[in-house]
């Protein structure tokens, strides 16, 4: 499997590269995202790890959360990959929504038709595109950090509960915290895996928790002023979770931010430098 270069701008005396490749996982081409550092020049260096949200692409964090300029100073290497395929064949909402189908993966392995022959975007993030990483770029995959945000947010805490021992540090912005009690995952998770919600529990953080995985510690950040807050979102749950299973919890709510992106640029700097002192 070999990365094809598709675009490379230099940023902070580093390199913002975009890829693409054929993915065994998902049987198309997908793309991602690398932020290299000036330090790659001189050998691997820690990656950290962002899953974007509903509707996002590669490029979203890439252009909009300007997390270059903290990268270079730490020597992180930042990879954002898609959030689900793309392209000839792949299915969509019947009704283009916005919440399933294209840019709407959920970071699971459907199981249902038609989804299942490419919605595998569980085992793309999980297994697939770090091999990938590791074998093609300057990464020290020994020192692997993750975060998200939203949807990407689910897919940061499941995919580093699912995995203990991979990531050194967990953290999430304005995550869905328990996509079982939402309507966006309640719709996702029916759609993709089907209506037992037995077997949902593996993509809830909540849930995986209270199933007994753990993570040493997690940095979570909520805009107070968010619109999805109450109905999507549910920091609580998480909070109680995490609670209840004694996982040291920061959640901090940020008076007057809402979901977007101005939310995130203003608080990914202490994400990176979270996740730098845990990778040193």
């Amino acid at each position: 499997m070999t990365l094809e270069l598709i675009s490379q701008a230099r940023i902070f005396d580093g390199w913002q590269r975009t890829y693409s490749h054929q993915s065994a996982a998902t049987g198309t081409t997908m793309r991602f995202a690398a932020y290299l550092p000036p330090q790659a020049e001189a050998g691997p260096v820690p990656v950290l790890w962002f899953l974007s949200g509903l509707t996002c692409t590669e490029d979203n964090f890439t252009q909009k959360a300007g997390a270059q300029r903290v990268a270079a100073e730490l020597g992180l290497m930042l990879i954002a990959p898609d959030t689900s395929p793309r392209g000839p064949g792949v299915p969509d909402d019947a009704e283009n929504a916005y919440d399933f189908g294209l840019g709407a993966g959920f970071y699971v392995d459907a199981t249902t038709t038609p989804w299942s022959a490419h919605y595998r975007m569980r085992s793309y993030i999980e297994d697939e595109l770090p091999e990938l990483v590791g074998a093609s770029l300057p990464a020290d995959m020994t020192r692997q950090a993750i975060s998200g945000h939203s949807m990407g947010g689910h897919g940061a805490l499941t995919i580093a509960l699912r995995n203990p021992g991979r990531f050194r540090s967990v953290s999430a912005l304005a995550p869905i915290g328990s996509p079982m009690n939402c309507p966006w995952g309640e719709k996702a998770l029916t759609g993709y895996l089907g209506p037992d919600r037995a077997f949902w529990r593996e993509y809830d953080a909540c849930a995986l928790i209270a199933d007994g995985a753990r993570v040493p510690e997690l940095l979570v950040d909520q805009g107070a002023a968010d619109n999805f807050l109450t109905s999507q979102l549910k920091p609580e749950l998480l909070e109680k979770a995490c609670a209840d299973a004694a996982i040291p919890l920061t959640l901090r709510r940020q008076e007057g931010y809402d979901h977007s992106y101005f939310f995130i640029a203003s608080f990914i700097e202490d994400h990176l430098r979270y996740h730098a002192e845990a990778l040193r």
